[in-house]
């Protein structure tokens, strides 16, 4: 028998093991002093954690913001000494006697011969993150149609931001502990560690226009593997956590190839995820994959040392992005938008991709983009002529869906491809006024190393005395980028009770594109339904477009166009004018006929008509 007190031993310690782990405990920041000795907590290989010496420099405040405080401290051990700070390790939980002091976060300048870093608060990060999710919103922008490659990239670019420093001026920096001139001098010189973008499956030159707006955000884009496979989108990280130190990845595009941030874990509470230290890119609310990590190897640098990882399985969502972390909720995961694309060659066999793209109004065509331009760029030549025919459809909910069919050709016609179907989401989901939601991606591209246009050369009518009311025919010449004479025709009906000069202009996408801003000039289109018809009715490469036009008078209302108005109707809509909705406009398109080609349509011709009456 076991005696008594030997049973209320293990008793006791039965019920220590079966209770929960205690709470972390804090170390406020009004209780940090110079010369504190701590631990901290990373990943430099795998998934095992382990630590590093951390020694407290002195505190600064009211930098940035009021309140905004930073820990200035020296840390040592591992590979550090050889590494200096390294990137990846933003959110890295530094401990002082047991109590959490905050998260390794800021780095000081490039080829630094110590690793100095700054540390955010763990109670500044608790309090940015605690905030209740709000729908995001986007400022506007002024996109021309066709959208340009440059354009899109320079709007993206503007969204992405900069990463700024913990003070743009040594003066701005208020030492409260420490030595002042050291720390202000260190103050101004402190950036947010730089954060590993992890690509795998991208050809690396895809990324290359976007390098420059990646790190001036504070990113370091880094080819990687994938790890394990992730769990399906929306659904649930079963049975895997996060633990204090731990790496973690915030999944971008998931899929056939992967795009995401790594850094790594400060602070795990009732299945809430802190971490970073800093914002990622300071988005606010948002619904991003939370992934555990792998780290591969640290690649040291005398500029910019880093962790190599790969992402893992889905383990939860991140819900904040905010200026002092980033934090989310174990468990479900986001809902992503699924993208398909199937890639015929001349060259070879079908191909078929499948991934998921985060919901976010800059993120969720930038990446379109970089997917379109990656599957194209990986199996397609990378210079010389060559053609894709891209179509398909983007499915929006409750509305009708975006359609795609073109062609484009040339010594660089990727990024006209892929702008193709970036340009229309970027406008949706910065100018709708309504909430957009993308159901699904479907994209079918066929690929021929051949350039398939061809320009127009001359134009004629089958008759030489048109006469009103009647049938014609257009002929068109075109010289292909072979050499070789292409003639089309189109059948039109010449107008009735049309007094006075007519324009028959035959033109290509962008001649025909500049007559519409001109006839619809200073028109606003805001609602979703507009937005998706001037797609969907937008001119396309591969048509040969035939208008007369003449002159007359008329008004663009609220951006649809109203021609041929009569005088009383004209000046009751104009006396509205005022309110910002009604423009003129001056000539009115008498018939509008369109040719679908199979190569792209390039230059324009016009001619004058007097018509006969019958």
């Amino acid at each position: 028998m076991i005696p008594r007190p030997l049973l209320l031993a293990i008793i006791v310690a039965g019920l220590a093991v079966a209770a929960p782990v205690a709470q972390t405990r804090m170390l406020p920041i009004d209780e940090v002093r110079p010369g504190m000795k701590g631990v901290g907590r990373t990943v430099f290989s795998g998934t095992t954690l382990e630590e590093f010496q951390v020694e407290v420099l002195g505190v600064l405040r009211n930098v940035i913001g009021p309140k905004r405080s930073l820990i200035l401290a020296r840390l040592s051990g591992g590979p550090l000494a050889e590494t200096g700070v390294i990137a990846g390790m933003s959110g890295s939980p530094v401990y002082v006697d047991g109590r959490l002091m905050g998260a390794v976060s800021y780095a000081l300048g490039q080829f630094a011969t110590e690793p100095i870093a700054g540390i955010t608060p763990i109670e500044e990060m608790i309090d940015a993150t605690a905030s209740a999710a709000a729908a995001p919103s986007s400022r506007p922008v002024a996109l021309s149609w066709p959208a340009s490659s440059r354009e899109l990239i320079d709007i993206w670019s503007r969204d992405l931001g900069r990463a700024r420093g913990f003070a743009d001026d040594p003066s701005e920096a208020l030492v409260v502990s420490g030595a002042p001139g050291a720390m202000t001098r260190m103050a101004s010189m402190l950036r947010p560690i730089t954060v590993p973008m992890v690509a795998s499956g991208f050809d690396i030159s895809t990324l290359n226009p976007f390098s420059a707006a990646f790190s001036a955000a504070g990113f370091l884009p880094v080819s990687g593997s994938s790890g394990q496979p992730s769990t399906t989108p929306g659904g649930l990280g079963t049975g895997l956590t996060l633990e204090p130190g731990d790496a973690v990845g915030v999944g971008l595009l998931m899929g056939d190839f992967e795009l995401g941030a790594t850094g790594t874990v400060t602070h795990v509470e009732n299945g809430r995820v802190y971490a970073f230290g800093h914002p990622m890119y300071n988005l606010g609310p948002t619904e991003f994959p939370m992934t555990k990590a792998v780290v591969q190897v640290v690649l040291p640098s005398l500029m910019s040392s880093s962790k190599l990882a790969s992402m893992g399985e889905v383990v939860g969502t991140i819900r904040q992005d905010r200026a002092t972390a980033i934090a989310g909720q174990l468990g479900v995961a986001p809902s992503l938008i699924p993208v398909s694309i199937t890639l015929n060659s001349d060259r070879g066999p079908s191909r078929a991709f499948s991934f998921g793209i985060v919901r976010d109004f800059t993120f969720t065509p930038l990446l379109t983009y970089l997917a379109i331009a990656n599957v194209l760029t990986s199996y397609e030549r990378g210079a010389g002529p060559a053609s894709y025919a891209i179509r398909g459809t983007t499915a929006i909910r409750s509305q009708d869906a975006i359609a795609f069919e073109d062609i484009f050709t040339g010594d660089q016609p990727v990024a006209g491809a892929a702008a193709f179907v970036a340009g229309p989401l970027t406008a949706l989901m910065k100018n709708a006024s309504d909430a957009v939601t993308v159901d699904r991606i479907e994209l079918t591209i066929d690929a021929t190393e051949k350039e398939r246009s061809a320009r127009i050369e001359r134009v004629w009518l089958d008759t030489p005395r048109p006469r009103a009311g009647r049938d014609a025919v257009v002929s068109v010449a075109f010289r292909s980028a072979m050499g070789e004479e292409i003639i089309r025709t189109v059948p039109i009906q010449l107008p009735a009770n049309v007094t006075g000069p007519l324009q028959l202009i035959v033109a290509d996408a962008t001649r025909a594109s500049a007559d519409d801003r001109r006839e619809v000039r200073g028109a606003e289109v805001q609602r979703v339904p507009q937005l998706i018809r001037t797609f969907n009715r937008a001119r396309r490469n591969n048509r040969l477009y035939v208008r007369i036009t003449s002159a007359d008078s008329g008004a663009v209302v609220n951006g649809e166009p109203m021609a041929a108005l009569p005088p009383s109707v004209l000046a009751v809509v104009e006396a509205d004018r005022h309110s910002g909705t009604v423009t003129s406009l001056r000539t009115v398109t008498r018939g509008e006929w369109e040719l679908a080609l199979d190569f792209v349509v390039t230059g324009s011709r016009q001619l004058t008509l007097s018509l006969d009456q019958p």
